[in-house]
């Protein structure tokens, strides 16, 4: 399905019955809707939500925005290029919000996905019931990535759609999750998808862009009075520990769960254990 929202369209699906506990999915940098896998979402809908996920701009069968990006100068500190900021991304999940009819909604973001759903609570409180934020961070100068996980994100873009699922298993290989086996199945099956969806290196680097241009959120974070929960692997190489930690360090009573042998990825095995504290989380509100 397609919204226009915010001057742009925007590509969603819903899962679930309407009667559930609305929670809108937010997935991170240049990753598409079908990164957050079905099988998480049925446990998510097992558990009473009505679940929306969507493109962000930029990716996917969402609005691909006309800008050239300056990437090297934004990663050399001149982010006077970017066209857009983490902000216009929160408030396309806020108009995303009105076309769904949904006054409010759980939000669960998933890195860039976190920072942007970090940025709908702050800028739209009284649209966001919970915040789950995943391997996100407050800004970017906390939570850093290592030299080889900015390396893995700063490769070439692929030349077609197998390059593209061997630079994902590459990747992952990179930034996933040690204590994890990694569903190289998956990786590889999403990143083809992706690639037959709509592949647009030029929106990820818009992407990056926005992250790096947009300020730190922990001051706008202390005013937040609703009910959240930070998730973060101890072994993330990408979005660092400190990223997870200084998030809910500013957010007034979260709860902060860490997990070792977690990097920047979701291991399904841990999907239960999200899920259950997703679910006490949204029973709160």
């Amino acid at each position: 399905m397609h919204a226009t929202a915010n001057g742009i369209e925007i590509c969603y699906e819903t899962f679930g019955e309407p009667g559930g506990r609305p929670l809108l999915l937010v997935m991170g940098l240049g990753m598409q809707m079908i990164g957050w896998d079905e099988d998480f979402i049925g446990l998510l809908v097992d558990n009473g939500h009505h679940v929306v996920r969507f493109d962000n701009r930029d990716v996917g069968l969402s609005s691909h925005m006309p800008e050239a990006p300056d990437l090297m100068a934004a990663l050399g500190g001149d982010t006077s290029g970017a066209g857009y900021l983490l902000a216009d991304m929160a408030d396309d999940a806020a108009g995303l919000l009105d076309v769904l009819g949904w006054a409010s909604a759980h939000v669960v973001g998933a890195s860039m996905g976190g920072m942007i759903a970090q940025s709908l609570a702050i800028r739209h409180p009284g649209r966001v019931r919970t915040l789950t934020s995943i391997m996100s961070t407050t800004g970017p100068g906390v939570g850093q990535p290592t030299e080889a996980a900015m390396a893995a994100l700063l490769t070439p873009p692929s030349p077609n759609r197998e390059a593209a699922a061997e630079r994902a298993l590459a990747s992952w290989r990179v930034i996933g999750s040690p204590g994890y086996a990694m569903d190289t199945e998956r990786v590889a099956r999403v990143a083809r998808e992706s690639y037959d969806r709509a592949y647009d290196p030029q929106g990820v680097a818009r992407q990056l862009t926005a992250i790096l241009a947009s300020p730190d959120r922990a001051e706008g974070l202390r005013g937040l009075t609703i009910p959240a929960l930070v998730i973060h692997g101890e072994d993330d190489p990408l979005v660092t520990p400190p990223g997870g930690a200084a998030t809910a360090d500013a957010i007034p009573g979260a709860k902060l769960l860490t997990f070792p042998g977690m990097g920047h990825d979701m291991p399904r095995e841990l999907w239960p254990v999200f899920v259950e504290a997703i679910t006490e989380l949204t029973g709160r509100s």
